[in-house]
């Protein structure tokens, strides 16, 4: 018993070095082509001289028993097989046998054959799987197969008979054992190896539509500031931070005549390509519909109605729309669902925005939508942004706020919407420190200068007051 336990534990560390030899190929670029299916010619010849080594190695680590040598040799050309096929495994089989044949004993001419059969047994299984690696199981049982069929050769070739069956009932379990184990770590590592590059594949895969829906969501914005330049009774800027998962933010702003200016900001539902897809189609029928002589209300009226239609995934906006008349500050606004922005007076302190109640568009169809009014006066700037802003949050999860929002604005009456939006970001930034950002930032901040600067400011009286300051 005592040598049976013996034999065991030197197959064992044998079966562990080459264990770990493998694992080191497997680590290896050429080992890439096997798993990608790219088996070529040199590929054939690289895995039948390095399995073919390892059979050497099996050999070499075995030690001599009763006359025999038992080892874990039929385990490298068996693997060769399994990932090269018949051609590879059987290729490493006869250098495993040649090596074999040249030590010697009774039972050479068994042990080489049996060693290229070991080859041939993965290489047909390798060919009945269609190239497909066979998994943990099957690769065990590949093993005790050919240690099995290695036995059967033993006693029908080897002789004395006697010697062979007393050979063969000492050798057969511990050698079964011994490479089966081996080729369960071995397989083992194969398995995690292909997990892993799958799950490599799906990531650069994910990052590639990440990187479209942004692509497609940025594209879709304008980053032009100031986009009116020609325009001073208004100060308007937008800034858009996609966050690593894209989600469906967008904002724009464009003339209905010559004196209404519409702007808006949207937020849509769910994340990626999806997300970015739904944007760029509610942008583009929020912008169709606007016009002459049409409320907000009913802007987002009849975009809902047509988001509604085929709407298989559900998806939904939430969206902030006003238009302002640039000749008295007045602006009509609507709200679907969306944040309340933020009023900034030029004298008093920031505060929210009074809405009412509305559903998010592409929920329902005929849902009904408020038109509100307020007017800006000189110096007055509206904020609007999405939920990015307020629900960022740090690595303790603590949400940045409407009440963080509003701190961050105070003392900022009447300054530029550009250094409101660097104030609001800078903020924001601070408070979620190294936290990942997980929802895209949109903010649009529109500031009315007043119609009688501009007046003042190109009339002849005005502008000969100037030159005279000059000179």
């Amino acid at each position: 018993m005592k040598d049976i336990v013996d034999l065991v534990v030197k197959l064992i560390n044998s079966m562990a070095v080459m264990s770990v030899i493998a694992y080191v190929l497997s680590r290896s670029r050429f080992y890439d082509g096997y798993l990608q299916k790219q088996i070529t010619w040199k590929n054939q010849l690289l895995l039948i001289l390095v399995f073919g080594l390892l059979s050497i190695y099996g050999t070499v680590s075995g030690f001599k028993f009763m006359g025999a040598l038992a080892n874990t040799r039929d385990l490298g050309p068996a693997l060769a097989g399994l990932f090269g096929g018949p051609i590879a495994g059987v290729g490493a089989g006869i250098i495993g046998a040649i090596h074999r044949y040249s030590l010697g004993g009774f039972t050479c001419v068994s042990c080489s054959l049996a060693t290229i059969v070991s080859g041939l047994v993965g290489g047909l299984v390798f060919l009945w799987k269609r190239g497909e690696f066979v998994g943990v199981t099957g690769a065990v049982v590949v093993a005790a197969v050919n240690q099995v069929l290695h036995s059967g050769l033993t006693l029908l070739i080897a002789q004395p008979f006697e010697k062979s069956l007393e050979i063969v009932k000492m050798f057969t379990l511990p050698m079964i054992a011994a490479n089966a184990i081996g080729m369960a770590i071995y397989a083992s590592i194969v398995v995690n190896l292909v997990k892993q590059r799958s799950w490599e594949h799906e990531k650069h895969t994910i990052e590639g539509e990440l990187n479209a829906a942004r692509e497609i969501q940025m594209s879709m914005v304008p980053k032009m500031f100031p986009p009116f330049p020609g325009r001073p009774e208004f100060e308007l800027s937008a800034v858009l931070e996609p966050a690593k998962e894209v989600g469906g933010d967008f904002y724009d702003f464009f003339f209905v005549d010559d004196h209404h200016l519409a702007f808006l900001l949207g937020d849509v539902s769910g994340k990626g390509i999806p997300a970015s897809l739904f944007m760029a189609v509610t942008k583009t029928l929020l912008k169709s519909e606007a016009g002459e002589n049409i409320g907000v209300d009913q802007i987002l009226y009849k975009v809902n109605n047509e988001l509604c239609e085929g709407n298989d995934m559900s998806m939904f906006v939430t969206v902030f729309c006003g238009i302002i008349d640039t000749r008295t500050g007045r602006v009509e606004y609507s709200s679907a669902g969306h944040n309340p922005p933020v009023l900034l007076r030029r004298t008093d302190n920031p505060e929210f925005l009074a809405l009412n109640g509305s559903l998010p568009i592409g929920t329902f169809e005929d849902s009904e939508y408020t038109k509100e009014t307020l007017t800006l006066g000189k110096g007055d700037t509206l904020i609007v942004y999405s939920d990015g802003v307020t629900e960022a949050m740090n690595k303790d999860q603590a949400l940045f706020s409407e009440e963080r929002l509003l701190k961050s604005l105070q003392s900022s009456n009447g300054h530029h919407p550009d250094d409101l939006l660097k104030k609001i970001l800078a903020e924001v930034h601070h408070h979620a420190a190294d936290a990942p950002q997980s929802d895209d930032i949109t903010i649009l901040a529109i500031q009315y200068k007043g119609l009688q600067d501009v007046i003042e400011n190109s009339s002849p009286r005005k502008q000969e007051r100037q030159l005279l300051e000059v000179s």
